[in-house]
């Protein structure tokens, strides 16, 4: 399977209700860093002064946020985690048990890191039965968000096919 090689080529194939579920989520839930960061891509896309941005509802802020094509690697990545982790937690729960690995509603747990990367053939079934059940684009974001994020526990995922 051929994935893109940074969070900010996934975050500009996101559908725009999908920038602006991951938008919403941020902003929900912000880690101090994070929250900066999407604060800073909110005063560039519209040039405001960060007195008016910081005012802002926090749904226009992820309304503007979400139109922003390249928020910079760091912030794609933590608003591609925000989206998995609010609205696509079943999505992750239903991979990680299916490869058995230990998780608490969809993250992984400590002991996991001891665990081996799972074998292609697991993460095969496993991708297949997300494919069944989630919509082929939020499985593709979501496997390839993995992959950047640990990219020698999911190699394996480089050699799955998709459909096949």
């Amino acid at each position: 399977m051929a994935f893109e090689t940074t969070a900010t080529r996934i975050w500009k194939h996101l559908a725009a209700e999908d920038r602006l579920e991951a938008a919403q989520a941020l902003l929900r839930e912000p880690a101090p860093d994070a929250f900066a960061a999407a604060l800073g891509a909110v005063i560039r896309a519209r040039r405001l002064r960060p007195q008016v941005a910081r005012t802002m509802p926090a749904e226009q802020q992820a309304r503007i946020l979400s139109s922003v094509l390249d928020p910079g690697e760091p912030l794609a990545a933590s608003l591609l985690i925000a989206l998995h982790l609010s609205a696509r937690r079943p999505l992750l729960v239903a991979f990680l048990d299916a490869l058995g690995l230990p998780h608490e509603d969809g993250v992984l747990k400590e002991e996991a890191d001891a665990l081996p990367p799972p074998a292609t053939d697991k993460l095969r079934d496993a991708v297949r039965g997300l494919e069944a059940a989630f919509p082929a684009g939020q499985v593709r974001a979501y496997l390839n968000t993995l992959l950047l994020q640990d990219p020698e526990r999911w190699s394996g995922l480089a050699e799955v096919e998709p459909g096949a």
